[in-house]
Formats: C-alpha cells, structure tokens, sequence
C-alpha cells in the first residue's frame, strides 16, 4: 500500500487535500493523472451502464436536497456509527473497526446496547491505533450526515439544517416520476448517475477507499414487483463481468460476499469485493431493496408514485434493485491492479502501471530524440499535434530517452513515440509498447490507424 500511495504522490495521481496548511483528514484532491483515469473510469462505467443500454437513462441531481429527503430515507434518525474514545490520547475510533482488529464483526443495524455488549467483551484485547493503550469509552451512535446552513439566514445555523446529500440514490428515487413523464421509459427501466456524496467519517482509513467526500457511480432499476428478483440475478452478472471485460481486473481479485443479516426491507444484498493491499474489501454493492425508498418518499411527500402500465393499466409501485460504486473505490482498484514492478536485472527494477489501455490517464507520448536539435524537436511537435486532439498525448523532451520511457511506465502510458534523425529520412517513428517494452518502427502516415486498432 505504502508504494502505491507514494506513485500516486510521486506522478501526480492522488494529492493530499489542504497539503500545504497540514491536510484535511479523509479529503483527497486528484492530481493532473488522478483526474484523468478518474474520467476514463467514469467513462467506461457510463458506456457499459447508459451509452450500451436502451434501457437505461442518465440523471444528475443536486447536491442539496430538500431535507425531509433525508428524514423519509431513515438517514436523520438511522445514518449512524458506533464511535468510542481513546481515554488515554483522545482518539476517537470506530468500534467496529477496532473489532474488526481481532476478528469479531457488529452488524451496521445493531443498537447502541448490543455495540456495547460485545465491545465490552473484547476491550481488553483491543488496543488503541495512536496510543496503543486498551482504555476506552462507551460507544456512541454518531450520525454520518453532514449539516450545512444553506438558506437558513437567522438564528441557530444548525437548528433547521439541510445536509450536503450521503448518497446520490435518493435524488433518483424523487425524480423517478419525472422521468417517466418527460421521457417514452418503459417498465422495467433504469435511471443511472455520477456525483459526490459527503459523509461524516469518524475515522479515515486506508488512503481513498474511505474518504469523507467521495463520488459514486450508481444505477437505480425499476422493476415489477414479481420480476425484481430475474432482474437482480441479471444485474449482477453484468456487474462482476463488467471489472473483468471492461476495465481489466484480474477476476482472482475479486469475489462475491453476501450479507448475513438484511436490512427488513431487502430481499437480497451481495457485495462485489476487490483484494485491496489491506485484503478482500467492499468495492460495489448489489441490492435488491423492494419498494421500501418510494413507498417512504410517496408517505412523506404526500404525492402519489405508483407507476401505471400503459398495456394493462395496472398500477403499482415499483421495486427497485441498485448497483452503487465509488469511482475512489474503483480508482484503488484500478490502480492496485496495474501496479506492477519487474526485475530486469541486477539492481535495475521497473515500475510499470499496466493499465487497461482505455483506462490509461496518457495514450501516447512523444518524444523529440535530443532536445536541442530543432528538427527533432518540430518532427516531433508535428507527430503530437496530429494525435493529440484524438488521444491525451503528452510530448517529453526532458532527459535521455531510458528515463522518459520509465517515468511514462510509471503513469501507465501504452506508448511512447520517438522522433529520431532516421525519422527526417524515411517519415516512419520507433513506438514501444508499454507491456513488452518492444520496440518497432512505423511510418507515420500509419499512426492513426494503429493507434485506432489498439485503443479504441
């Protein structure tokens, strides 16, 4: 993990937040690289789920949402962690995180009291991440919300709160019937969204696969109530599929874990993990949740969210199976994945993110041989200009040729061209492949249909 987190810092994929004045705990900021494989991850998710789909619609709600959203949704009174305070040094942990350190796990719906008793059980066993000391408080329930004041000008700012949103499903649950209306769906459809989320962490862990602002890549299916369940066991083959054909993780990462204890609405809950430096985590949940979102917003909203076949004339309200991902998560994934290092003899090893090509951050770079020849270099400027509006292409004239090779290895990049002085003469250009590090020439009136072949 550790030599992950310093690539990402090292070329500029992941930053710190706030660096300069300290860092802001659980906040990242993307780098130049991060942003890029970020949008092509984003990308991908939104080919496979909207672009490839007739059945399936895109969305972007607010951020801010009116707040009896989060009040019908059950986030107000049960949006919550089990928190507990180091009473040597003051750190405030998440109990069930500290359990998970020997092994013992306490459910997400479990009560204040029932958090207590089996934490009590293991206290002495447990030890403290900053001190190391075994002294702790009680657990606490902490809501995971996070309060904003946004048009509440008089008074108490947190008396009357609206809240930065926890997760971007519930603005596809409010705006289900407009889509219905403003678009020929059809049941059974799905509404699918990219955006950020926000939430209170008690405790960050574990570099971005848990971060208090995050963004999340979600899909909503509605469906009749008898095929929710067809539905749903489609849904998950096209998910776990998906990381393997489509973004290239290695399918012995990955594995399904099933929930053991429901949620009273849920019919089925799995869990896609990915082997992440730190072990088998969560990256995507697959849930089959009932009508239970539309039957509390219709409660609280008064409005009337039944949907009517236009066939049959049946009414009902949909039940509605969800595919939630973190693009954090992903990116993690992603990264842990390519990220490869290989001995090419003594004292000489090579970093290499082996990205999926469609994922890499730059396609191609272009390099002039030497620097301060100016044919070289507008041989080579010429080449760049002609793909750079096709592909992110970088151009690198600093240093000899072995370190610009390395130094694209390690942002992924699947080639690199070379402009050399034999180019002046016969138009072709040496490319090297990324994996291989082969090297072959091409003429450059071929490149665009290389390139095509390879990449796209």
């Amino acid at each position: 993990m550790e030599k992950i987190i310093s690539l990402c810092k090292r070329r500029g994929f992941v930053f710190a937040s706030s660096e300069i004045y300290g860092g802001f705990q659980a906040v990242y900021d993307y780098g130049p690289y991060g942003v890029l494989l970020a949008n092509n991850i984003k990308q991908a998710w939104w080919q496979a789920m909207v672009q490839a789909r007739e059945d399936i619609v895109g969305l972007d709600s607010s951020i801010f949402m009116h707040p009896k959203i989060w009040e019908a949704s059950g986030h107000i009174s049960g949006f919550s962690d089990p928190l507990s305070e180091c009473k040597n040094c003051h750190t405030r942990s998440r109990v069930d995180h500290l359990l998970e350190e020997v092994n013992v796990f306490a459910d997400e719906k479990m009560s204040e009291d029932e958090v207590n008793k089996i934490f009590d059980e293991h206290k002495s066993k447990i030890k403290c991440p900053s001190c190391g000391k075994s002294d702790f408080s009680e657990a606490k329930k902490f809501n995971l919300l996070v309060k904003s004041n946004l048009g509440n000008f008089t008074g108490d700012p947190m008396e009357n709160p609206s809240y930065l949103r926890g997760e971007t499903c519930q603005g596809i649950y409010v705006n289900y019937k407009n889509v219905v209306d403003s678009t020929r769906v059809k049941m059974p459809f799905g509404i699918a969204q990219i955006g950020k989320a926000f939430r209170n962490e008690i405790t960050a862990r574990q570099f971005i696969f848990r971060t208090r602002e995050f963004e999340q890549m979600e899909m909503q299916y509605l469906t009749h109530p008898d095929n929710e369940m067809k539905e749903y066991e489609k849904l998950k083959v096209d998910r776990f599929d998906y990381y393997i054909n489509n973004l290239g993780i290695n399918k012995d990462n990955l594995r399904w874990h099933e929930h053991e204890n429901l949620v009273f609405y849920a019919k089925a809950a799995f869990d896609i993990e990915y082997k992440f430096p730190f072990g088998f985590k969560e990256l995507e949940g697959v849930h089959a949740r009932s009508n239970y979102d539309l039957t509390q917003h219709a409660k609280f909203s008064g409005k009337d969210l039944e949907y009517k076949d236009p066939q049959t004339g049946e009414k009902y309200l949909p039940h509605i199976i969800e595919s939630s991902v973190g693009v954090g998560r992903t990116m993690l994934a992603v990264l842990t994945d390519a990220f490869v290092e290989e001995e090419l003899g003594p004292e000489d090893t090579r970093i290499v993110m082996k990205f999926n090509k469609k994922l890499a951050p730059i396609k191609v770079a272009v390099f002039p041989l030497l620097k301060n020849k100016p044919e070289l270099v507008s041989k080579a400027r010429e080449v760049f200009d002609m793909l750079k509006l096709k592909y992110m292409c970088e151009f690198d004239d600093n240093g000899n040729i072995g370190k610009r090779y390395r130094r694209q290895d390690e942002i992924g990049t699947p080639y690199c061209l070379t402009v050399d002085f034999d180019t002046l003469e016969d138009g072709c250009v040496t490319i090297r492949d990324r994996d291989t590090m082969k090297q072959e020439r091409i003429k450059i009136a071929e490149l665009t249909s290389f390139l095509a072949k390879e990449l796209e």
